[in-house]
């Protein structure tokens, strides 16, 4: 029987060090620039947070895109993009963002703006809160463009997983009532000036990731922390369909 042992122990809890180096944690869904055992904190990650019409991704389209970049726990480089979206601004969303049609009116469309957001996105790790909204998003709007990439960042790869601090934030506070940016910003102290705005609500969503990343808990490796990641959210999955009631 084949036994994986991602730590370099095996199950009798002995140590090998001679061997120690060929046992690996299965590096699934990483950046292949990126050393999967790479401290994640030290390597570039890009925080992503995009402002919307609606939040169907196949129909609402992307109206602000933020970046901000981190490496080694400080902020290298901020970016933002209000982007017009051809379609007109519902009331509903604009309550929730103040983006309005007057905003965007002369702005680029997403298809304009997409050579910079690949450029600046490049070989960093993607993240986000909340990731998968942010993540359907970006890849729909690409899907869009009619043109051919002959390579794209990491953030636009279908088979790179994006960090999430919300899943971590589900386990470590499972016991607070809401798990929201806003609340976890505030929870940690962490000041976030303008919520609901692409590029503060990126930065406040890396801050929340480097506060949780103290609890002992998470990984220190890149690949590990992810890989823990996919087992918490296949937890919280499981749990939630014992929680919603039958129709």
């Amino acid at each position: 029987m084949k036994v994986s042992d991602p730590c370099g122990c095996f199950p009798t809890g002995r140590h090998y060090p001679g061997i120690a180096h060929l046992i690996r944690v299965r590096a699934v869904g990483v950046v292949a620039e990126i050393d999967p055992e790479t401290s994640w904190v030290e390597a570039p990650i890009a925080f992503i947070d995009t402002e919307t019409t609606g939040r169907d991704s196949t129909r609402d389209r992307v109206i602000e895109v933020g970046v901000v970049i981190s490496r080694g726990g400080v902020i290298v480089r901020r970016e933002s993009w209000l982007l017009d979206p051809g379609v007109p601004i519902p009331e509903e969303s604009s309550n929730i963002h103040g983006i309005k049609d007057e905003d965007v009116r002369g702005k680029p469309k997403f298809a304009d703006a997409v050579p910079e957001m690949l450029a600046v996105l490049e070989g960093a790790i993607p993240a986000a809160y909340n990731a998968g909204f942010d993540r359907n998003f970006l890849h729909a709007e690409l899907a869009r463009v009619d043109r051919a990439w002959p390579h794209l960042p990491p953030a636009f790869r279908r088979d790179v997983e994006w960090l999430d601090p919300l899943v971590f934030a589900r386990e470590i506070y499972r016991d607070e009532q809401s798990r929201a940016l806003s609340e976890m910003a505030q929870r940690l102290g962490i000041v976030l000036e303008k919520a609901h705005r692409a590029t503060y609500d990126a930065e406040a969503a890396l801050q929340v990731l480097l506060a949780l990343g103290k609890d002992p808990r998470l990984p220190r490796g890149y690949a590990a922390l992810l890989q823990e990641q996919r087992r918490l959210a296949r937890q919280f999955d499981e749990a939630r369909r014992f929680w919603r009631k039958p129709s």
